[in-house]
């Protein structure tokens, strides 16, 4: 545990950034396999929006965010 001020606050704000990166991410898999599994443009577009929303806050890196992107549209087009 820290001593000095300043730390303590680093782990405050590290430990509510995490619970936050962690919410998105699981709302972000979710929707990722509502989109598979259903394989409707409605539920591709929620994905999709999920996957942009997540690299712009940097939780996903933008090539990351390219392939999900991808996969995601090849297999709508695929139907």
């Amino acid at each position: 545990m820290p001593n000095i001020k300043s730390a303590k606050k680093r782990v405050k704000v590290i430990a509510a950034k995490t619970e936050r990166n962690k919410a998105i991410n699981s709302a972000l898999k979710t929707d990722i396999k509502k989109a598979n599994a259903e394989n409707k443009a409605e539920a591709v577009r929620v994905a999709l929006r999920a996957i942009d929303k997540a690299t712009a806050k940097g939780i996903l890196h933008k090539n990351t965010a390219a392939r999900k992107k991808s996969s995601l549209a090849r297999k709508l087009n695929a139907c």
